[in-house]
């Protein structure tokens, strides 16, 4: 079982926090986290496959200063830095709900991507517009009025939905929430929502049909925040994929479904799903 290590560094004046273990795959699995998490989430996959788990900027451990957007072109330029950073050449990109902005980084560098994997995410593909929650977030006033009252019982109370399996989501994910759950973070959350209108997300998706590097889609069908049939839109867009739905899964489909967790790796490193 490979060893997880933490690591800091300065990326263009940006303190930046990433977990790596070593990884046997062809290509070094890149784990690209959501929102409200970070590179917590990961850690069941570094330490049976490997790989690297950056706390994206405004999020984590990683640094949160008010000069950035924290839009889509934000983050896909923040990629591509970062992998120069650790002068990697190749990857395999791994990513759930926003970590989704992978997927622009992939439409730009192909060249750079081994395979991919697209878990949750959110979509980049015409007819999806945002959720409950997403539309709070999007509205001023009322957005920083939900962040200001995000708490331990209201979190739990606000993720039940979240997952197949009865009760809110683990204790373990609700610390790691709220560690990081600074203005910095609620910040950048309202920033990259309030940025991402239906057009914008479409217009981030526009070149998806031209990556042929194999996919996976993997999909929790009990997802409160991202329709089941969004899954069979990003597998019909993406045109070397493979689709794996799950019926007894939410929208951190490993949570309820650890076998997926495998399912994932053995991709990566080769294998059909």
């Amino acid at each position: 079982m490979p060893e997880s290590s933490d690591h800091g560094a300065e990326l263009d004046g940006l303190p930046i926090f990433w977990r790596s273990a070593e990884s046997d795959a062809q290509a070094v699995p890149l784990y690209l986290h959501g929102v409200p998490t970070n590179s917590d989430e990961w850690v069941p996959f570094l330490q049976r496959g490997g790989g690297i788990a950056p706390d994206l900027p405004g999020f984590g451990r990683s640094g949160k200063p008010g000069n950035l957007t924290y839009t889509i072109a934000e983050f896909d330029r923040f990629l591509e830095r970062f992998l120069e950073h650790l002068g990697l050449e190749r990857v395999s990109l791994i990513m759930h709900d926003w970590g989704a902005v992978g997927l622009v980084f992939a439409q730009r560098r192909p060249e750079l991507i081994e395979r991919l994997v697209v878990i949750n995410a959110v979509t980049f593909l015409p007819g999806y517009s945002w959720h409950r929650t997403a539309k709070i977030w999007r509205t001023p006033l009322l957005g920083e009025l939900s962040m200001g009252i995000t708490s331990r019982r209201v979190l739990r109370l606000l993720s039940r939905e979240s997952n197949a399996t009865p009760g809110p989501m683990p204790e373990a994910w609700l610390d790691s929430v709220l560690d990081h759950f600074d203005h910095g973070t609620q910040r950048a959350i309202l920033r990259l929502y309030r940025s991402s209108p239906a057009n914008v997300l479409q217009t981030a998706g526009a070149n998806l049909e031209r990556l042929q590097m194999p996919t996976l889609v993997a999909w929790g069908l009990k997802d409160p925040y991202l329709p089941a049939r969004f899954g069979r839109d990003y597998a019909q867009a993406l045109a070397n994929s493979q689709l794996l739905e799950l019926a007894d899964a939410g929208h951190w489909p490993w949570l309820d479904r650890p076998d997926l967790i495998e399912r994932v790796l053995a991709f990566v490193s080769g294998e059909p799903a």
